[in-house]
């Protein structure tokens, strides 16, 4: 499954993780996968979001005040059940940008290091959700599995942290589903978003 995933769905997971650690969490959840296609401002999932008034403030703020996805959903080797070795998506992803692409200034202003050292399990909604990505992007019969497909996966669950964040900011599900299908690219390979 992995090789399918475009460079900006690979940097998704990647950037969840992070979000998840900067948020002090010891899990990946919705929320944080969330967060992670929001952090990617030319994306079309965040373009979308963007659009319907869901940015990465206002994500962050509605996340602070919903409740997340349950730790007592953990599944520690999620990301390799499903064939996803974030070593390897840093790799790939460092290989097409240059060393240290996934690494963002800390708060003091510093650079932090490898991230991906232990990595944090996800909840079992959040593996679901990357579970219903590669559906929806076999359902559409597309051969790789972007950042709309992940997107689709989230607003596919509608009881996870990252479903009741859309809804708190006033966005139709049904509605954004909608645009996204009529806006993924086709077929393309996996260089598609």
């Amino acid at each position: 499954m992995f090789e399918r995933f475009t460079v900006q769905a690979r940097q998704t997971v990647v950037g969840a993780q992070e979000q998840a650690r900067r948020l002090g969490d010891q899990h990946i959840g919705t929320q944080h996968l969330l967060l992670g296609l929001i952090g990617q401002p030319t994306t079309l999932s965040a373009r979308l979001l963007a659009g319907h008034g869901l940015d990465a403030a206002t994500a962050e703020r509605i996340v602070a005040a919903t409740p997340a996805d349950s730790a007592a959903d953990l599944d520690a080797d999620a990301l390799a059940a499903i064939g996803i070795d974030l070593n390897a998506v840093r790799d790939r992803v460092e290989a097409a940008f240059g060393p240290g692409a996934l690494d963002r200034p800390s708060e003091r202003g510093g650079r932090r290091g490898r991230t991906l050292a232990g990595h944090l399990p996800l909840t079992r909604r959040a593996k679901e959700s990357l579970e219903l990505a590669l559906r929806e992007a076999q359902r559409l019969h597309h051969g790789y599995l972007g950042d709309g497909h992940l997107l689709l996966g989230l607003i596919g669950q509608t009881d996870c942290a990252a479903s009741r964040v859309i809804v708190a900011a006033g966005i139709d599900p049904d509605r954004l589903r909608l645009e996204l299908q009529q806006q993924l690219p086709p077929d393309v390979g996996a260089s598609a978003g």
